[in-house]
């Protein structure tokens, strides 16, 4: 199979689908690999890192898309709608939930979109999300921190406090593996952390592994409402697979949140989780609503590229070897948590919740792999 790796055109997305290390794994396979020129410049990787590696450069993105699989971090944008085509395979963050555009471009295209996002496990497990997901959660209470600054418009708190004067208020919206991580580094700050989730065995699994150190409380309407109130840093942290993020933290409850407080939706992918939230970027990624910073950059991690390409190939480069040795179609058969992440295929909506984000008819993919 002939694949393509086009350089990300999303804003400051330094991330890129493959290392060389992937790259020779495909090559050693029998398949030929396709590198933009420049594509892997912000993770550290050099053209001639991928050509040692058995790559060919590309000058243009056009020679690149001329693919029979093109492996991309983040979701076309609209330059790039016209590459896509009915025997197309496209394996990427796709995040169609919250992209009503592109999931037409896709279905009037007959486009396969197989979605990293949605690949999941019997257990339940997204093992091709959850590395972005550690850098994500991360992430957020850094820019959080730095945002309570009041030279960065912020309230001017520090999150862990000094001697005698209390830390910070960090109230983080679900515990899967964003809130964990953001949960952890809020922690190792010095924070005051209150973590907001609906599993009672999360919450039990949690206490065990934070030490009990955060205060694990039952996520409901009412103590959603109260923690906002008293939140220095409001982190929206909630995830239901392919679906569009439930909007949890009302406006209301942004009011009643202190001037200067900060809002990181990391959620904004799918949609957000607070209704405030507008998508920003990593050129303008805050803005002020009701006397609060909102944080919505949809490509958190494009902002670590080095550690995030590394940490995106380990992870996707066995499903990447399985489409391009037996095909989408067969691949899915054999593996059912591949199957969960086709999204689109020939003209059909095959994913439920990406289906019932956009009110249009879902197609079982069985349907299509018989």
């Amino acid at each position: 199979m002939r694949i393509g790796v086009p350089r990300e055109l999303k804003d400051q997305e330094g991330r890129v689908a493959i290392t060389p290390a992937g790259v020779h794994e495909l090559v050693d396979a029998g398949h030929r690999v396709v590198v933009e020129a420049g594509a892997g410049e912000e993770s550290g990787i050099s053209d001639r890192d991928y050509e040692r590696r058995g790559a060919q450069i590309a000058r243009h993105a056009a020679e690149v898309w001329d693919a029979d699989m093109v492996l991309k971090v983040k979701e076309p944008l609209p330059p790039e709608y016209g590459y896509l085509r009915p025997d197309l395979i496209l394996f990427a963050y796709l995040h169609l939930a919250a992209e009503p555009e592109l999931t037409r471009a896709l279905l009037q295209t007959r486009t396969v979109a197989i979605a990293y996002e949605t690949v999941q496990l019997p257990d339940g497990e997204l093992p091709l999300l959850t590395p972005m997901s550690e850098v994500a959660g991360r992430m957020a209470i850094q820019e959080g921190a730095f945002y309570l600054k009041k030279t960065a418009g912020g309230k001017g708190t520090l999150l862990g406090g000094v001697t005698g004067v209390a830390p910070a208020n960090v109230v983080i919206l679900g515990g899967g593996v964003v809130g964990t991580h953001a949960a952890k580094v809020a922690i190792g700050m010095g924070a005051q952390v209150t973590l907001l989730e609906k599993n009672v065995r999360r919450m039990a699994y949690l206490d065990d592994v934070l030490h009990g150190r955060v205060m694990a409380v039952m996520s409901n309407a009412v103590t959603i409402e109260q923690a906002v109130a008293y939140a220095d840093l409001l982190v929206g942290a909630v995830l239901i697979p392919g679906a569009r993020a439930p909007r949890l933290v009302t406006e209301a409850m942004v009011r009643t949140m202190k001037p200067g407080s900060v809002v990181v939706d990391v959620a904004v992918d799918q949609g957000g989780c607070v209704e405030t939230t507008q998508p920003t970027t990593h050129t303008h990624p805050v803005f002020e609503r009701w006397g609060v910073l909102h944080y919505g950059v949809t490509n958190m991690p494009g902002a670590l590229p080095r550690t995030s390409t590394f940490a995106l190939t380990n992870a996707t480069i066995r499903y990447a070897l399985a489409i391009a040795s037996k095909g989408w179609r067969q691949a899915a058969r054999e593996d059912r948590a591949l199957a969960h992440g086709v999204n689109a295929a020939e003209g059909r909506l095959v994913h439920p919740a990406v289906a019932a984000a956009h009110g249009r008819e879902h197609t079982p993919l069985e349907t299509l792999l018989r």
